[in-house]
Parts: C-alpha cells; structure tokens; sequence
C-alpha cells in the first residue's frame, strides 16, 4: 500500500468489519437467513463427505464452516474481514469441532496463496461473496490451482432477477432499486454509515464462461423464490404462516427452470476438470 515518506501506510478498512457484531442477529439468526442457508446446507451436505478438506471463501461468521466441521469435514475458512473472523473464531472455540476448522485473515484475491499447503476436494462460496468481485475470471484460475480435479464448488450469489425485490420496491415507488439488479455495471451498496461495497450481479451464463476451461457446470437452482430477502423479515415475523408456507415450496420452486431465474440467490455447482 503507498504511503508518504516517513509515515506508516494506511491500514486497509475492510467495509464488512463494520456489520460484523450485528451480522448473525441480522441474517443467520432469522427466519428467512435460517431458510436460505439450509437451502445451501442441501447441496454442502449431498457433495461434501467426511473426511474430506474443504476451502470456504468469504466465510463471514463462520457458521458454514461450523456446519461442516460437524460433519466431520476439514475446513479452512478464509475472510477478508478480521472482524468476521474474529466472531467466527469465538464460534469456533466454543464447538467441540474446533480442530476441524483452520481460520484465515485473507481475500478471496489472494486465496492463490494457499496452494503450497496441497488440494482441497471442494470449495464453498456462500451468500454473495463473489457479488463484490470485478474479476471472477482470476478467482476461477486461483481456485482451479487448489481445487483438486473432480472436486466440487458450490457458489451462492446474488441472483439477476430477483421476483421479490422488484416487486416490493416498485410497490414503494423506488423504481432504481426495483430494478437495480439489472444494471449491467453492478451498484453501491450501503452496509453502514461510510462503509460501502460495490456489488455486481452476473448471470449463471456469464458466471459459467468464467470459470470455464477450469470448472464444468453441473447444475444450478435458486434459494429464496417463494422465500424474500432478508430485509423483510419483519414481514416473514408477521406473517407466521403465509412465510412457512413459502418456505416449504421455496425448494421445489428453487428447482423449475424458469422460477429458478427468480430468486434471491442462486446456487452453482461446478466440477473442477482436467485441463
């Protein structure tokens, strides 16, 4: 990093430390970040196997890497955030399954620099954590370095059209946000008072050229159609039964070609292939 002669450099801001303390009770402790996750969960559980090594970029509070130890399954979770990882360390410690997971100050930028520590069978990206990347062609060719072939990624991003959220924001008169999704050059992102990201929203398409020549699409399937973002949940506290309801058909309408396009988040699965 630059600085002026004579003084220390300026240490970097990493804009997630900032919601980090109110992370969980935001997200991962609600009613509609319980139903995502375990939506998540599904494929984690299906791919992954006990015994196995698995690297989960973008951790956050370490919940997912939590899951997985559980299981059985070696984690290595790397933030960017020192502050998410601080609360994901606290988790850890106090699980029986601490020795499962290898926590990690480090970008998804510089994930290359694992690779003298060996191969791992999977890898984990979960909740839009590739959204603040502009080159996803890079995180592809890093990951491909540590992936072993035949080893599987499971990516959770944003997804580019999002049936609730255009529906409730043209409801409030915001016609930008309604639509903001399909800006082809991605929005700001407030996450607390001057702490922003930069968030893009790639298509499935777009998202397999990237990683093509590295990674083979499997499938993919949407989490949160019938399910709406996490900032109604005020909305899914109220409404008891109407939100549980849409919890249950959330999976089947997650699998639709067609709705699948419609959700919150969409979940990638690639293999990684022999080059």
């Amino acid at each position: 990093m630059m600085s002026v002669a004579g003084q220390l450099p300026t240490p970097r801001i990493e804009p997630f430390d900032a919601v980090a303390d109110e992370y969980d009770a935001h997200f991962t402790n609600s009613v509609i970040g319980r139903a995502q996750r375990e939506s998540v969960w599904l494929e984690m559980d299906r791919l992954f196997r006990p015994g196995q090594r698995v690297l989960d970029i973008n951790c956050g509070t370490g919940v997912d890497a939590l899951h997985l130890s559980a299981r059985g399954i070696y984690v290595v979770a790397c933030d960017a955030s020192p502050e998410m990882v601080a609360v994901a360390r606290r988790r850890r410690d106090a699980s029986p399954y601490r020795d499962y997971v290898d926590l990690r100050i480090l970008s998804i930028e510089q994930i290359g620099q694992l690779e003298k520590e060996g191969s791992h069978d999977g890898v984990l990206s979960n909740f839009a954590g590739l959204n603040c990347l502009a080159d996803l062609r890079c995180v592809a060719r890093n990951l491909a370095r540590l992936v072993r072939p035949g080893g599987r990624a499971i990516l959770c991003i944003f997804g580019r059209f999002c049936l609730w959220e255009m529906f409730w924001y043209f409801l409030q008169g915001d016609i930008k946000k309604a639509f903001r999704r399909l800006r082809g050059k991605g929005v700001i992102a407030n996450l607390a008072p001057g702490h922003s990201v930069f968030v893009r929203y790639p298509s499935v398409s777009s998202l397999r050229r990237d990683f093509g020549g590295h990674f083979r699409l499997v499938s993919w399937k949407g989490t949160g159609v019938a399910v709406p973002p996490s900032y109604l949940e005020p909305w899914a506290a109220r409404f008891t039964r109407l939100f549980n309801f849409a919890a249950k058909i959330d999976p089947f309408l997650g699998r639709c070609p067609g709705f699948r396009a419609l959700a919150d988040h969409v979940v990638v699965i690639f293999e990684r292939v022999e080059v």
